[in-house]
């Protein structure tokens, strides 16, 4: 099978080279496809084959004390209720929720096929400590299921996980990972977090984390040519302080948590092509106030609202969306008579070109730190990518060296109008290095 698989995909190859190539002139994919996905791809291989050091028996210690404290939530459960019952189905959690304990049910609903997903349980969580509870009872069970006993799982023979990259996968250019998922670490609560404990340096190496800062916010600002944005970051603000305080009227230094915290979902809404319905959900307020939210803001930052209606109608004009690196993603979704889709089409519009470009200029910086670690004889390596972020193992002597090449590269792989900033942090293992 495995001879035949590649007897085809050879074939495949030799008979569709030359029209593949004349394609990607056409559409002015040469420099993204010969001088970063094609360079990439060796990287990726390079890392995929390095793997990451596990270990097994630190993920032995968290799986015992995450038993533990299940055991105990679930005591706690049951005491509230009087009665057993298995939390993980919703079926029976429904029930005890609704029946026996009188939890008024927020959805109408005409059976007792009761909902417990999480948005429901967020709407009820102020009328019994049971909700809170069973939510953590919930994200505990699966943490240790899918991460604990997972990786466990995974690791191989030198007690390593050897994740696998698709690179050409995601429908934004994105990198995702499978055989673990090690782009979908928990990073959250502090149990989740916990998780990064398990990766460990080897001996006489540590890791180097460095992460990009915002970098779809400072993208949004480019794009978006908004000069109060890019002044923001040319000023090195805290972003979403500065956001609350245009929004709220009031001097940087009185902006509370809690405002900045609401600015903060704006900010990353507005990228994401949110509704005043999704920002109510997300802040718990209602739809009056998240509409006077977003139109605050778009007043505030005048040249947004323009931005985003050109980017939409462009892409029902062309019928796709481009890169900062050229990179198109067809959206047909944008065309559709449907309302719900043809909304989600031109969320798409709108996201596509920030998250995908923050991708180009990762992909561009991994090439650019990989060029430089060969010319300069580099004995550290670059092991996994999550996101923004680039985690490195690096021989102890070159920490400082590697730290200045990643530094510079990451930050200079794309000149835009606003700085690209990394953050970059040194530890023996990954929860040490975040």
């Amino acid at each position: 099978t495995l001879i035949n698989d590649a007897c085809k995909k050879a074939r495949f190859i030799y008979e569709k080279k030359d029209s593949l190539k004349e394609k990607i002139e056409e559409n002015d994919l040469h420099y993204l496809y010969y001088d970063i996905e094609l360079k990439l791809a060796l990287i990726l291989a390079n890392m995929e084959k390095e793997g990451i050091l596990v270990d097994k028996d630190y993920l032995d210690k968290l799986e015992s004390e995450i038993k533990i404290k299940l055991k105990d939530l679930e005591d706690k459960i049951y005491t509230i209720s009087e009665e057993e019952f298995n939390i993980s189905s919703p079926k029976q959690l429904g029930v005890i929720l609704f029946e026996k304990l009188n939890i008024p049910y927020p959805k109408k609903s005409k059976n007792s096929n009761y909902s417990t997903d999480k948005e429901v349980l967020d709407k009820i969580r102020m009328f019994n400590p049971i909700v809170s509870l069973v939510e953590e009872y919930r994200m505990l069970s699966k943490l240790n299921s899918n991460y604990v006993v997972g990786l466990k799982e995974q690791i191989m023979s030198d007690n390593k996980i050897h994740t696998i990259y698709n690179q050409c996968l995601t429908r934004t250019g994105r990198l995702s990972s499978k055989d673990p998922n090690l782009q979908n670490i928990p990073n959250h609560d502090e149990y989740g977090r916990l998780i990064r404990k398990c990766f460990i340096s080897k001996d006489g190496y540590s890791f180097l984390s460095s992460d990009y800062s915002q970098i779809e916010l400072r993208l949004f600002a480019e794009f978006s040519n908004v000069d109060s944005l890019k002044e923001a970051f040319i000023h090195n603000e805290d972003i979403h302080r500065f956001t609350a305080a245009k929004i709220f009227n009031k001097e940087l230094n009185e902006v509370t948590k809690e405002e900045r915290s609401k600015a903060k979902a704006v900010n990353f809404g507005i990228i994401y092509g949110i509704s005043s319905f999704g920002l109510a959900n997300d802040l718990s307020i209602n739809l009056n106030d998240a509409k006077d939210f977003i139109d605050k803001y778009m007043e505030k930052f005048n040249g947004i609202k323009e931005y985003m209606k050109k980017e939409v109608e462009e892409a029902k004009k062309l019928g796709y969306v481009k890169t900062i690196m050229n990179r198109k993603r067809p959206i047909d979704e944008i065309k559709s008579t449907n309302y719900m889709i043809r909304m989600q089409g031109e969320r798409m519009a709108l996201n596509t070109p920030i998250q995908g470009s923050g991708s180009d200029i990762l992909k561009k910086a991994m090439v650019d730190i990989d060029t430089e670690f060969k010319n300069k004889n580099i004995k550290s390596k670059m092991l996994l990518q999550i996101h923004d972020e680039l985690v490195f193992e690096v021989k102890e002597e070159e920490i400082e060296i590697v730290k200045e090449i990643v530094k510079e590269k990451m930050e200079n792989a794309f000149k835009l109008s606003v700085p690209l900033v990394v953050d970059i942090n040194v530890g023996k293992d990954l929860y040490e290095a975040k």
